[in-house]
């Protein structure tokens, strides 16, 4: 009989976790070369055989890491955009956090090792930005043109599709390595510059009074 079968569902759940934190730490620590399933099962202290009975491969774990991160920033962009006692700049703000606080966590150097190693890895990250870009920042500059912070000649769908371009090309490993920038130093810049374009004149008096709290509430 599998051994998945037999244990009960809260163990199942616990172990599950478990494997996952500590996959994530060692992921943005080291990079994905020097995650293995034996250098895992030492740090768990649990046997490799057993770690298999809840992950069929290296490659599963981190897929289920990066599903579990897409998940966390939708429903924490969610609660953001969806606070009706914030207002445009609020939600910019909190919008910029929330993706910030996870790029702070992703190094170029583990992004070249993803794309070089693990390029369905790589891919998977991508389609997931391409999901929620579109998703998140079509509604906050909507939310931004109906309040009149956003320029009312702007093309919302445009505006969102440029944004995604730009931010895909801005965090290829490539380009970080040009630019010398983090990702989150890159998507504080590309935020500023971007959405300075968009930024009605109001829009921006009020982006400007919250940008210095904002900023203070982001750094590490």
């Amino acid at each position: 009989m599998n051994a998945s079968v037999v244990l009960a569902p809260t163990v199942a759940v616990s172990a599950r976790v478990r494997i996952l934190e500590a996959a994530r730490a060692h992921l943005f620590a080291y990079g994905y070369s020097a995650l293995t399933m034996d250098a895992l099962a030492h740090d768990l202290g649990m046997s490799k055989k057993t770690l298999y009975v809840y992950f069929p491969s290296k490659d599963a774990i981190i897929t289920a890491i990066i599903d579990g991160i897409g998940k966390s920033i939708r429903e924490r962009m969610d609660a953001v955009l969806s606070n009706p006692r914030l207002n445009f700049s609020q939600k910019l703000c909190g919008v910029s956090d929330v993706v910030g606080s996870n790029l702070a966590k992703a190094s170029p150097g583990l992004l070249h090792d993803l794309q070089r190693f693990a390029p369905q890895l790589y891919q998977k990250i991508d389609d997931l930005r391409q999901r929620n870009v579109p998703y998140v920042f079509g509604r906050l500059i909507r939310a931004g043109l109906a309040e009149g912070k956003v320029r009312h000649e702007v093309d919302p769908d445009f505006a969102v599709e440029f944004w995604l371009q730009a931010i895909r090309g801005l965090v290829h490993p490539d380009v970080l390595d040009r630019t010398q920038l983090t990702p989150r130093q890159t998507l504080e810049k590309a935020i500023h510059l971007f959405f300075g374009g968009l930024l009605s004149t109001a829009g921006r008096k009020d982006y400007e009074k919250h940008l210095a709290a904002c900023e203070k509430h982001a750094a590490p």
